[in-house]
């Protein structure tokens, strides 16, 4: 929340409320450019060191800070009237108006957007780190906001009394203070100049943050490698993958697709999730839930089937002991292999097409399916395995996914790997098979498209927390400009609105004071009101 205390020409409103209420416990303290107030319900903290810095730098680039600020001026203009219009729009749809055609997630879109928080709060959980980067995301926001007011209102000629950091009840806040009499002889777009400057850096920010973002790829190249393969950041020891990955592997392909992004990884999950129990019918789980997965199939040699342990029966389900894995036959267009007298198309011989064998062992050999293929057929499939190879595939369970994750170890000692051109040999490589929940497994580690070129303290997090403070920053300044455009009491909309009525209108000053007080009632109440209602949807539903 940001604020300013605001000296008005009209005489019934001197100053913001918090200056007319005497403090319940006053406590007061002062020394050398810091003093503070404080009371049950509001405390703040004046700084006033920086008023003469800040001045002289307004005087001394006047011109063209009055250049920069007058350019907020349009913008600020236009984004509150768009804010004012999709202010009532909303509460129309609130009260089903309109309909609720435009909802995602249960939220109207346009006040999704409207006041930022959504799309703050999903890019930014609430871990320790990412709660660090919003605190400082927010200081910094709230920090540029106020320092507009403070240059625009210098290169007036206006000289701040403080600035003014505050919690009033539960919520925090800053504001600058403006020499009251220079302030009432500024003319009406020296004063729109001052009060639109917030609105106008927040958005000056939340736009360089994007840019940054968009090209820190580029800004980074000298120290990281980015655009190839993710690299794993961090494995909780929850994730199921715990004992297979670990900080610096690099994910190469999943099911024979090569991974080039975060994205790629999580879409293929998801896709190959959805595609494997799009066909787990009953017609393809009827016979003891022992139908072969179609789309993951090995050549395995003949001769290792005869030998293949044998597979135990308990209440007509199929088991293999030990850390043995069950597999059958996949019905296939060229293979014409049969194995002890058994037939891929004999369903009441099926329990003899069953066979335990060492994952780690079938992964090496060569596959005989389509694995690019992100489709499970449902029909024979065409396979390539020689006469005295059998096409066998992993035995599908319903609810659960097997999937084959390849991986790059950089830091093996065998390695011949090389940080500028990642060229996989033997002894960097490694493979492994994850059966169960395909989605969670893949948002249960944290990744990242940058690997660093040098050794050194913190490498591997650096571009990761830029990252996380940057789209913060975009949100969070970009909500407190939106936040700001609103004609709520205490905040610049009420300001801009103010100066906007009894300045460049021609009503009695009787109908000016009705019409404000009426849009900063009506938009406040509104605001307060869809507010609580995205509170409401976020948090309860």
């Amino acid at each position: 929340m940001s604020g300013r205390w605001r000296r008005s020409k009209r005489p019934m409103a001197q100053a913001d409320a918090h200056a007319h209420i005497p403090p319940l416990l006053p406590l007061t303290t002062s020394r050398k450019g810091l003093s503070n107030a404080i009371s049950c319900w509001y405390c703040d903290c004046k700084i006033t060191s920086f008023n003469e810095l800040i001045f002289q730098f307004g005087r001394r680039h006047a011109r063209v800070l009055r250049t920069w600020f007058s350019i907020g001026i349009g913008f600020s203009l236009a984004a509150l009237a768009v804010v004012v219009t999709v202010l009532f729009r909303e509460l129309a749809t609130a009260m089903h108006i309109f309909g609720n055609s435009n909802v995602i997630h249960g939220l109207p879109i346009s006040y999704s957007s409207l006041f930022g928080l959504p799309p703050l709060i999903s890019s930014c959980s609430f871990s320790p780190a990412d709660a660090g980067c919003i605190i400082v995301s927010t200081l910094i926001s709230v920090a540029f906001h106020e320092f507009g007011h403070a240059a625009a209102a210098a290169s007036e000629g206006v000289k701040l009394e403080y600035v003014a950091v505050f919690i009033a009840l539960l919520f925090p806040g800053a504001l600058v203070a403006f020499n009251h009499d220079a302030l009432q002889d500024s003319s009406c777009f020296s004063a729109l100049r001052i009060y639109c400057a917030g609105i106008w850096h927040n958005t000056v920010l939340s736009a360089a943050s994007g840019l940054i973002l968009f090209f820190l790829p580029l800004i980074l190249f000298p120290l990281y490698i980015h655009g190839q393969s993710p690299m794993v950041l961090e494995v909780p020891y929850t994730s199921p993958l715990s004992s297979y990955l670990s900080h610096g592997h690099v994910i190469l392909s999943l099911d024979d697709m090569n991974i080039h992004s975060v994205d790629d990884w999580i879409n293929l999950s998801t896709q190959i999730s959805e595609l494997t129990f799009q066909n787990e019918t009953p017609s393809r789980l009827s016979e003891n839930n022992r139908m072969a997965d179609g789309r993951r199939g090995y050549c395995v040699p003949n001769f290792v089937l005869k030998k293949s342990n044998k597979v135990q029966f308990t209440h007509d389900q199929s088991a293999c002991f030990g850390d043995l894995t069950s597999f059958t036959s996949i019905p296939c267009v060229s293979s014409t292999a049969l194995i002890d007298g058994y037939t891929e198309d004999n369903s009441s011989n099926r329990k003899e097409g069953i066979y335990c064998l060492n994952v780690s062992d079938v992964i090496k050999l060569s596959k005989c399916t389509r694995w690019d293929k992100a489709v499970i057929s449902d029909s024979t499939s065409f396979c390539m395995c020689s006469q005295d190879e059998t096409c066998l595939g992993p035995v599908q369970m319903p609810g659960l996914v097997w999937v084959e994750i390849t991986y790059l170890n950089p830091h093996s000692s065998d390695c011949s790997y090389s940080r500028e051109y990642p060229l996989p040999s033997s002894n960097c490589s490694g493979t492994f098979i994850f059966v169960g929940d395909v989605v969670s497994m893949a948002h249960s580690i944290q990744l990242t498209m940058y690997r660093p070129r040098l050794d050194f303290c913190f490498a591997a997090y650096l571009p990761d927390v830029l990252e996380r403070i940057l789209l913060c920053l975009f949100h969070t300044s970009l909500a407190l400009a939106l936040l700001n455009s609103l004609p709520v009491y205490y905040l610049d909309g009420e300001s801009i609105l103010e100066t906007i009525i009894f300045q460049l209108t021609s009503m009695s000053p009787w109908i000016k004071e009705k019409v404000l007080r009426s849009f900063l009632m009506g938009g406040t109440l509104i605001s307060i009101f869809l507010l609580l209602r995205i509170f409401f949807h976020l948090f309860v539903s």
